[in-house]
């Protein structure tokens, strides 16, 4: 704690920050755990909670507005649309003003009770604690081996690399915080934002939790396209996998127009075969569009960040004072 020339005592100020898309259900039991957590603790930290409504179809928005109403911790930004989570996310980050924050998702999958951990390793000099998810077995086994795919995949290609079974669930120091907010990217894949910036970090593990209420809003299509956001948002391996493979069937190429002028020397010309032509043909076709999909990923990405807009808009801000 920091202590003023009067002599009064300046607990740190914990910002707690979650993005929510429909999850009228669950709000009671995240406003009732957040206060739990954070009671065991009031002596010596005070807290803000953000909230960010993205956009929701429900009464998320309207039962968020009666938190903020009877709780002056609590502070709703309201976005004018559905954004989606990563600028849900940074929205919330930008509104922070805490010593620290930490980013927790509404479904509490990621138990608060570890906040109370994380702040004693803020304490001891850590400026980034990862919260790693040591027991996913409440998600169901196809997500398992596909997020542990997509990790393998991710660190392979890309730098800086990604903790394995870490999500945005985490605490950030202020001048952590204050660095992410100088990344003007708009195209956003926070997991690998977070590990691009650095500084010193730890971690503390614990095992993931079935949602309290509501269902998920990522599907399948959604974490497919999330995949791709992250493997093109920090690497360029899969345009320069494109040059080997164009090289390789290149030597290969030369190689069979070799073989079949030696052979048409030494044995004449034999009847065209037009199924191993036309499968020939489809094959290096489906590959030129493979890889003309792959460079149409980047250069979407730099149209998108060419153009300049705002990650996200604000429509207001719900304070209990407004």
């Amino acid at each position: 704690m920091d202590t003023l020339a009067s002599g009064a005592t300046v607990r740190p100020l914990i910002s707690i920050v979650a993005p929510f898309y429909n999850e009228e259900l669950g709000i009671v039991f995240f406003v009732e755990a957040i206060a739990k957590v954070m009671a065991s603790c009031a002596t010596d930290y005070d807290y803000e909670v953000v909230c960010v409504d993205d956009g929701s179809s429900d009464r998320t928005l309207e039962l968020l507005q009666a938190v903020a109403a009877k709780d002056p911790r609590y502070t709703v930004v309201e976005l004018s649309r559905n954004f989606g989570k990563e600028p849900a996310l940074t929205a919330g980050i930008d509104t922070a003003r805490g010593d620290c924050v930490v980013p927790i998702d509404a479904d509490l999958q990621d138990p608060p009770e570890l906040i109370i951990t994380m702040l004693e390793k803020w304490r001891e000099g850590y400026e980034v604690v990862l919260a790693k998810r040591a027991d996913r077995s409440s998600d169901s086994y196809l997500k398992r081996v596909t997020a542990a795919g997509f990790y393998r995949f991710h660190n392979k290609l890309s730098k800086p690399k990604i903790p394995e079974n870490v999500g945005d669930y985490r605490l950030m120091d202020r001048v952590v915080v204050d660095a992410l907010k100088r990344l003007p990217e708009t195209q956003r894949f926070m997991k690998g934002i977070f590990a691009w910036v650095g500084y010193k970090t730890t971690t503390v593990e614990y095992a993931r939790q079935a949602r309290h209420a509501g269902e998920s809003k990522f599907t399948g299509w959604k974490l497919w396209n999330f995949a791709i956001e992250g493997i093109t948002s920090f690497s360029i391996a899969p345009l320069k996998l494109w040059t080997y493979i164009g090289a390789i069937g290149a030597v290969l190429t030369i190689l069979w127009a070799i073989f079949i002028a030696v052979r048409t020397i030494l044995f004449g010309i034999d009847a065209p075969g037009y199924a191993s032509l036309l499968a020939a043909m489809v094959f290096f076709g489906s590959l030129q569009l493979l890889s003309i999909g792959v460079l149409g990923a980047y250069i979407g990405r730099i149209y998108m960040e060419s153009k300049g807009r705002p990650i996200y808009l604000i429509r207001k801000i719900h304070k209990q004072d407004e």
